[in-house]
């Protein structure tokens, strides 16, 4: 008695400090259930446990969709080219404004380990004709002839890399013919079209560039693609390339150079001293033309002692049986050979190899009477001994390709194929060479072309018949001997080496991706996290010990 006296006293004192929980006094619970139950009951209080209102459940479902939007929301800017975007990737653009035509090239690279690497298996490349120099009479026009080339790039760089992608436009020989003002004009055209290109431009990165840029951007190409840019100088490959209108030559010396023939090119951490010249009107179409004009000119004494013999003008460059009558008839109007036609009729085709070599040297030495350097090979322009190996591009592959020969061909075999060609009959080349599809026109210059390379490369330059350092090639491997491409792979790798920056600036940059990509991920990772510390929150059960007088709060397991 005495006992249930002393519990009876804890619970009312109890009941009177704790009154209630959730609203319930745990003595009327006791006294609700009944005496019977009460009798066989341990002496507990249970609480219901509280559960979530309907307000706080909508409140849930309206944070998560809000979070999903969000999301969803991120994940259509970042996909909604239709493609996964690779961000890794990058893009540049480099267009060549070349005389007779404007090319664009799209290029991919990937910046790994702070190194730049080069991807040219995407290379893309669209041509179209006229120049920007055609635009002469009409520079405002210019701008426009770019529009097609910015789609077709546009087509190439996924969407969302438009605006981390530079685009450059470098014009070259067509536009430094014309005057200073007519350039600046034509190229301010350009530059309010590129403004709008949605690329990256600035207005300095549309220019005239000119011969020795070109020249060293296909040595820093032929030397990317062969394994020795940012190695050795002294292991390095010159290039020496004939183009049309110009050759270009250009190789690490270790010889003083003039300033007007010095360039300097860094890359990585090695500092390269080039020589890079380029020789305008020593191109393979332009000396073959300034053949012709000294052939049929009206004064004779320079081309006398080559050429004339017994009072008729011989023509050693060109295989016997071809028709000049014929080829000045089918010339184009305005041409040269339309305005001279009386004369090219004096010229008798001649097919000697020997003959045309020495033409074509005596053009190649015009001039150097005037040589103001220790020595000269070319004119009157100074020229380095030459150092290393030397890949002879361009119009030099062409011919060797012609003629079937290797890559690693000695100049020696060129001039025995050459002597072949020149000494043959016009009517059996033509029936020999019909598969090919050339002009006539085209088909003769081959002559011509065989022995203007051996005069230039071995009269001139020194280069032996039988030297293994030289090799023709339009490619390394599968890597193009563009020029536009070594501009690209050297500003590139310029501007990489500049631009330093830390995570931050990588993660809140203009356009950058990665800052939409964290929001997405994080709004994501939250519901995630929020809904199953939902579904993991434990129930609770809280017991009112009677005996104890005091509250326990258990967990229960959920069913």
């Amino acid at each position: 008695m005495r006992s249930l006296r002393l519990r009876n006293r804890v619970a009312s004192k109890s009941v009177d400090s704790d009154t209630t929980h959730n609203g319930m006094d745990p003595v009327k619970f006791q006294q609700r259930v009944g005496p019977a139950a009460s009798r066989s009951a341990p002496n507990f209080a249970y609480y219901p446990i509280s559960r979530p209102s309907k307000r706080s459940k909508s409140n849930i479902i309206v944070f998560g969709f809000v979070l999903i939007l969000i999301a969803l929301i991120s994940c259509y800017y970042l996909f909604r080219t239709g493609k996964v975007v690779d961000w890794n990737k990058k893009y540049g653009i480099v267009i060549d404004g070349g005389s007779t035509g404007t090319r664009l090239h799209v290029f991919a690279y990937r910046v790994q380990g702070g190194k730049t690497v080069f991807d040219f298996g995407e290379e893309a490349a669209m041509r179209v004709s006229p120049g920007l120099s055609a635009y002469a009479e009409d520079p405002e026009s210019a701008g426009s002839s770019l529009n097609e080339l910015l789609e077709f790039g546009k087509e190439r760089v996924p969407r969302g890399l438009w605006g981390d992608t530079k685009i450059r436009l470098m014009a070259t020989a067509g536009m430094r013919l014309l005057d200073f003002d007519v350039q600046h004009r034509i190229l301010e055209s350009c530059r309010r079209v590129l403004r709008q290109s949605r690329f990256v431009f600035k207005d300095e990165w549309a220019s005239v560039i000119n011969g020795s840029d070109e020249g060293v951007y296909a040595w820093i190409v032929a030397n990317y693609a062969s394994g020795t840019l940012g190695a050795d100088p002294l292991k390095t490959t010159g290039i020496i390339e004939l183009g049309g209108a110009s050759a270009q030559i250009t190789f690490v010396s270790n010889e003083p150079l003039p300033p007007e023939f010095s360039r300097t090119v860094k890359f990585g951490n090695v500092i390269y001293n080039i020589y890079s010249h380029s020789f305008l009107q020593f191109g393979q179409n332009a000396a073959f033309d300034a053949l012709r004009e000294l052939l049929v000119s009206p004064d004779h004494q320079s081309s006398a002692e080559l050429v004339e013999k017994g009072g008729v003008n011989l023509d050693p460059c060109t295989p016997m049986g071809y028709s000049h009558v014929m080829a000045a008839e089918s010339s184009s109007s305005g041409s040269f050979f339309e305005e001279k036609d009386s004369l090219l009729s004096n010229l008798q085709p001649g097919g000697n190899f020997s003959e045309c070599r020495s033409a074509a040297l005596t053009l190649l030495q015009k001039g150097k009477d005037k040589c103001a350097y220790q020595h000269c090979s070319i004119g009157p322009t100074f020229i380095p001994k030459l150092q290393g190996k030397f890949l002879a591009t361009e119009n030099f592959f062409y011919t060797s390709k012609f003629f079937g020969l290797s890559p690693k061909a000695f100049l020696s075999d060129l001039m025995g194929a050459g002597k072949q060609f020149c000494g043959e009959d016009w009517s059996s080349l033509r029936r020999k060479h019909r598969s090919l599809s050339l002009k006539d026109d085209e088909l003769m210059r081959y002559c011509f072309s065989s022995a203007y390379i051996v005069a230039l490369l071995h009269d001139s330059l020194g280069i032996s018949l039988d030297d293994e350092r030289i090799g023709y090639g339009n490619h390394v491997g599968n890597i193009p001997l563009d020029w536009a491409l070594g501009a690209f792979i050297l500003l590139t790798s310029s501007s990489q080496d500049m631009q330093h920056p830390s995570w931050i600036s990588t993660v809140i940059g203009d356009d950058s991706p990665t800052l939409l990509w964290l929001v997405a991920i994080a709004a994501l990772f939250m519901f995630a996290v929020w809904s199953v510390s939902k579904w993991r929150k434990p129930q609770l059960k809280t017991i009112y010990d009677l005996e104890k007088g005091r509250y326990i709060v258990t967990r229960v397991r959920r069913s």
